[in-house]
């Protein structure tokens, strides 16, 4: 019996994975899964990049907008929800295509790495609350390496929960090559879309001049209803940046300035987790047609 396939778009910020996306949807029939720790939450929507309803072109769109930004949305939550929405599609006779660049999220749904059930440590997350970030990420860095260098390492909850991982079962999960689970039941097949390193920089630049302004005031509006300054720091890059700069920390020219370099460090981050998987097929974003041709021999 043919296992039912999946499509899994990923490749680092602004390399064009949703658009990609919604056009193999409307080639093949599919319906598009986000895998992005940010998209999840509602009013992120500039700084995370989420796509636009009229971008979607009539595709459905799943797991984005899920819950309120004040509260916190893990990856075992994103596992659950996301294997409910691929049985959903499949079972519709429909092809799912799981797209996004949150590497830890896409390997949990897809079972490329050997997920643990690991349940809060109170104990522990106490005592490393009393740390600083610094700190945090020295620990890390000591004792899994290789997860250190896919980090935010300004992100002190992501931190915490890497260490008590890693205090449950010895290290961040790795790569597996066999799909445990109920997930064994379908067939990735994984499509990465990279850029020249120039032509990546170039289009992370314009995106941000772009979009700053917007950003801004996405920020303003989500401190409005609520949202405090030091959750807007959490949430990462834009949010973090942009938070900054709006209590006076930091001026417009320095926010811009940092925000390029860890967006660029994020992209590097994101290349370095998803190199790990050699299932990976990868092409550039204009090599539409190429990619149309690879999945029309696999489906």
């Amino acid at each position: 019996m043919n296992k039912p396939k999946v499509i899994v778009i990923l490749g680092p910020t602004t390399s064009g994975k949703s658009d990609l996306a919604v056009k193999l949807a409307l080639k093949f029939r599919g319906e598009i899964i986000s895998a992005d720790s940010r998209q999840v939450y509602k009013g992120l929507d500039i700084g995370s990049g989420k796509i636009k309803d009229e971008e979607k072109q009539g595709v459905p769109h799943y797991l984005l907008d899920v819950l309120e930004p004040q509260k916190t949305f893990t990856v075992s939550q994103y596992k659950r929800l996301g294997e409910k929405k691929l049985k959903d599609i499949t079972d519709r006779l429909k092809l799912p295509i799981i797209v996004g660049g949150t590497g830890f999220y896409i390997d949990a749904l897809t079972g490329t790495i050997d997920f643990p059930e690991v349940k809060p440590n109170k104990k522990l997350r106490e005592e490393l609350e009393q740390k600083s970030v610094e700190e945090l990420f020295k620990m890390l860095e000591a004792k899994d390496p290789l997860r250190a260098k896919t980090i935010d390492k300004h992100n002190k909850p992501r931190l915490i929960r890497a260490l008590e991982i890693i205090e449950a079962i010895g290290k961040v999960p790795p790569l597996s090559n066999v799909q445990p689970g109920r997930l064994n039941i379908y067939e990735f097949i994984f499509i990465g879309l990279n850029l020249d390193k120039e032509k990546l920089e170039e289009k992370i630049y314009k995106r941000l001049i772009n979009r700053l302004p917007e950003i801004l005031k996405e920020c303003e509006k989500l401190q409005e209803n609520g949202l405090s300054w030091k959750r807007m720091f959490e949430l990462g890059l834009e949010y973090r940046y942009a938070s900054l700069y709006l209590k006076g920390k930091m001026t417009k020219e320095e926010m811009e300035k940092k925000l390029f370099i860890e967006i660029k460090k994020y992209a590097k981050r994101q290349m370095t987790w998803f190199k790990r998987n050699k299932k990976i097929k990868w092409f550039k974003p204009e090599e539409l047609k190429d990619i149309e041709n690879y999945l029309e021999a696999l489906l």
